[in-house]
């Protein structure tokens, strides 16, 4: 079954309400999407939503990416090949995981639709539902609450707080939240870089009996080696993000003493499911749990991401709520949020369809 079309735009979407990291603050997202065209009508469609402050890619790079000659020179290609075409197009596209994700998603999509399928089953699901995460800013005390308190009425259980701009501030939010709904949610926090060594244990001694589950990046990319002077146990709640761009890093990190207790995969960071099954298995050989998380992205992406988290079986922890503040989408379907636990919906290839 040959490729007949290949469609790429770039699309701006605003979000419901701004959000800050420790290190920016975004109101609005820019979306690559990609349609791949069997000759039976089938389509495959992908999405590229890379963090350049991450990957140091652009969706606007990712665009032009995908309306190469390279590209289009995959019309009249066999989808049955679609393996060998990802292959093609990650050495193509080499440091440039928004292009390859875009790409990987769309031509998963398009074979298992062409099989009959879902991505899920392709793979061999292991797992059938699990809670994600829904992610707070760094506010001020009174603003973190009020928006628990929003999720809390939606059914979630799971809260991730984003910190690492006054580690002071920090400790008084998660104390304040354990003190107010420990018995609503567990809590997780990503700290985006933004602590030192210092910060970090002051945070953990502050914070041990507040029932943080996992602690996302505390430090800046380049000093994983002082995260070593931590003891065992601590380290084993520390999950490697912006550190953990790729399968070299998965298996650099998994040597020896362990920085990362916990490895959190997002398709944008590694290029797609192929990358992610990489570092899957890499961590799964030895024995770390996976925290499978996502930029602001499509439903597209996000299910896709479902869709191999729950074919590895040391998937653990999912933090994939990066569709649910889009104001708009091109697409719908895909999985069903019930309780905060989020489920595919197991049709042929990602259950998807465009608005």
């Amino acid at each position: 079954m040959k490729i007949t079309a290949i469609r790429s735009w770039l699309r701006n979407m605003a979000l419901t309400k701004p959000y800050t990291i420790a290190y920016n603050t975004f109101s609005d997202v820019s979306i690559a999407f990609l349609e791949i065209e069997l000759e039976n009508g089938i389509i495959g469609y992908g999405t590229g939503s890379p963090a350049e402050d991450v990957v140091g890619e652009t969706t606007e790079q990712t665009v032009a990416n995908l309306q190469t000659d390279f590209v289009q020179e995959l019309v009249g290609r066999d989808i049955r090949h679609f393996q060998q075409l990802i292959h093609e197009c990650r050495n193509q596209f080499d440091h440039l995981p928004g292009t390859q994700a875009a790409l990987d998603i769309a031509l998963h999509d398009a074979f298992c639709k062409y099989i009959g399928i879902s991505v899920a089953d392709f793979y061999g699901k292991k797992i059938s539902s699990l809670p994600t995460s829904v992610t707070i800013g760094i506010k001020n005390v009174q603003e973190t609450l009020e928006e628990a308190a929003g999720y809390a009425k939606l059914g979630f259980k799971v809260l991730k707080v984003k910190t690492g701009l006054n580690v002071d501030e920090d400790i008084e939010r998660i104390l304040k939240l354990n003190e107010t709904y420990q018995d609503i949610f567990k809590i997780r926090v990503d700290a985006n870089q933004g602590y030192s060594l210092n910060d970090l244990k002051k945070f953990m001694h502050e914070t041990r009996t507040a029932g943080v589950e996992l602690i996302e990046q505390p430090m800046p990319v380049g000093t994983e080696k002082e995260l070593l002077t931590l003891d065992t146990l601590e380290r084993s709640m520390l999950a490697g993000d912006e550190s953990l761009k790729d399968p070299h890093a998965a298996l650099q990190f998994a040597a020896s003493e362990r920085p990362f207790g916990i490895y959190n995969i997002k398709l944008m960071k590694c290029g797609g499911l192929t990358g992610a099954k990489e570092i899957a298995t890499i961590a799964e050989n030895g024995n770390i749990d996976l925290f499978w998380g996502c930029n602001d992205e499509s439903i597209l992406s996000i299910t896709a991401a479902l869709h191999i988290a729950y074919s590895c079986p040391n998937t653990k922890y999912i933090d994939l709520d990066g569709s649910l503040d889009l104001a708009e989408d091109l697409v719908r379907g895909g999985f069903t949020i019930e309780s905060g636990f989020m489920k595919i919906n197991n049709l042929p290839g990602f259950g998807v369809e465009k608005l």
